[in-house]
């Protein structure tokens, strides 16, 4: 439960993170405007976009909600694990130095510079993208490093915020069960901020953690070294390496609006195999067309700026169908500021 002090604690550190990153999404805007790239500039979106005060009101509303959670006992007062003021200035510096060459790979719509003789056929092709056009693509310990603070200048420090909704229903679930009996694997775990949210709420539990990069696996064993229980797997989500039926709870988070179509569904039924039976799937990811009024023409125009190659297909997917088809049934859905969190069941045997 949060006390009076943990929650004036909770809105001085949102306060200021917000400011900083709003702060740095405004210092690269110059960049995005002089890129060459005017295409999303031309481009005027068939569907409606939401104003400055809505977007602002919904922003503010998922700090407050996230704030609720915690004083209801869903998940800890939350804490950022943004490290201290000498990391961030540091990661401030290469956040910005890196700003003109990415806005440079976007005028010329450069997405695949990773893709080369070297990648070539290391990974799948889908995966060798330079995604929102950043240096490295999702391949080097450069890239790893900066990851959370390009996300988080993206949604305005909402991020975080973001991903913890995946926790209420994973309260829900582990609610009155031992959670040392319990098995966690999230799917994409990138630097592993998700899974520290999960051990600040479940030091006990065992999880793991997958991811195809080696490098993004690196820097999320760098951020839960201090937590125990934890498992790292460097490997690809369409043939995840562990046993059928063996997990309680499967979380995945901002990854399917990366993949191609055909790559989605077979990872569903990879994370419905290993799945038990009366286990949960718990998702988020992008709002798609029709779950936000007014927000469906920023989802158009979302990637007309950023290297997104399969967005424009996952927002008119329907999960429901592509989970559905793996045996896994709708639970729940709910809309948290620019995301949506959707859970699956498995029937018992």
């Amino acid at each position: 439960m949060a006390s009076p002090l943990d929650r004036a604690f909770y809105a001085v550190n949102q306060s200021a993170r917000v400011a900083w990153y709003m702060g740095h999404y405004f210092a690269t805007r110059p960049f995005h405007k002089e890129d060459g790239d005017e295409s999303s500039q031309r481009f005027t979106p068939t569907r409606e976009t939401p104003g400055q005060n809505r977007v602002l009101s919904d922003l503010a509303e998922i700090f407050q909600r996230d704030l609720r959670n915690a004083k209801h006992g869903f998940y800890p007062v939350p804490r950022d694990h943004d490290g201290g003021l000498l990391s961030l200035l540091r990661r401030s510096r290469k956040f910005m130095k890196d700003v003109p060459v990415a806005a440079e790979r976007r005028g010329k719509k450069d997405g695949r510079e990773v893709f080369n003789d070297d990648t070539k056929g290391t990974l799948p092709g889908y995966f060798l993208q330079n995604f929102h056009y950043q240096t490295g693509g999702y391949l080097t310990e450069e890239s790893a490093e900066l990851y959370d603070m390009q996300v988080e200048v993206l949604f305005t420090g909402s991020a975080n915020a973001m991903r913890r909704q995946a926790l209420v229903p994973l309260y829900d679930f582990i609610r009155g069960r031992d959670q040392r009996t319990l098995k966690l694997l999230d799917v994409a775990c990138g630097t592993g901020r998700f899974l520290r949210f999960v051990k600040d709420a479940y030091p006990r539990l065992p999880v793991t953690g997958l991811d195809l990069s080696a490098a993004y696996v690196g820097e999320a064993e760098r951020h839960l070294k201090r937590c125990s229980s934890v498992s790292l797997i460097t490997g690809n989500a369409e043939h995840i390496p562990v046993a059928d039926a063996s997990q309680d709870v499967v979380t995945c988070i901002f990854l399917y609006h990366e993949l191609p179509p055909k790559v989605r569904r077979i990872v569903a039924g990879e994370m419905a195999r290993v799945l038990k039976p009366g286990g949960r799937l718990i998702f988020i990811d992008s709002l798609q067309f029709g779950d936000a009024e007014g927000y469906d023409g920023m989802l158009e125009l979302f990637p007309k700026r950023f290297h997104e190659p399969f967005f424009s297909t996952y927002v008119e997917e329907d999960l429901g169908e592509i989970f559905g088809a793996h045996g896994l049934q709708l639970a729940s859905k709910s809309n948290a500021f620019l995301s949506k969190v959707v859970t699956f069941e498995k029937p018992q045997a």
